[in-house]
């Protein structure tokens, strides 16, 4: 490899000379950005940790937070603005009750239902852990300059919309 080739190149020339039949030119994107996702989650990963957060921790305090007080919101909510299942969020609320991040309260709104409210503690944990979470942000996009990122948030925005994400 050269600075200008990575491994990807090599892998699409190895398949270019033994599948000359087939265009796989799709793997110089595809193949780019799933190296990339994989180093991300694991440099995002490794600020989290510094706080004691798993990812799915550090979505729940940020769903909560970037909510605005009262700083609560259902289970179902949760789910919604997090990605995953009721049965996901349950868990990672257990794990930040037990670490005194968030409670459980009943619903001012409705008595018959519940809210995840952060705690102090959980306010305090998160507004940390997001600010260092930017500054790592910050710092893993610092290759590119502004035009580029522009550029690639355009195409990243129209690609996904293309895909229904």
């Amino acid at each position: 490899m050269t600075p200008t080739t990575d491994r990807v190149d090599t892998i699409v020339a190895q398949w270019s000379a033994e599948r000359p039949d087939i265009d796989v030119s799709p793997m110089q994107v595809i193949g780019r950005l799933h190296r990339l996702a994989d180093h991300l989650r694991d440099e995002l990963l490794a600020v989290y940790r510094r706080y004691g957060l798993g990812e799915g921790e550090f979505d729940i305090l940020a769903a909560l937070r970037r909510a605005g007080a009262p700083f609560a919101a259902a289970p179902g909510e949760l789910a919604r603005h997090t990605m995953v299942t009721t049965g996901a969020v349950t868990k990672r609320v257990d794990r930040l009750v037990a670490s005194g991040l968030v409670v459980r309260d009943d619903d001012a709104d409705d008595g018959r239902a519940r809210v995840i409210r952060l705690t102090s503690a959980g306010r305090r944990v998160i507004d940390e852990a997001y600010t260092a979470h930017i500054a790592n942000e910050q710092r893993l996009l610092a290759g590119l300059d502004p035009d580029q990122r522009r550029a690639l948030e355009t195409l990243l925005r129209t690609w996904g919309a293309s895909l229904g994400v």
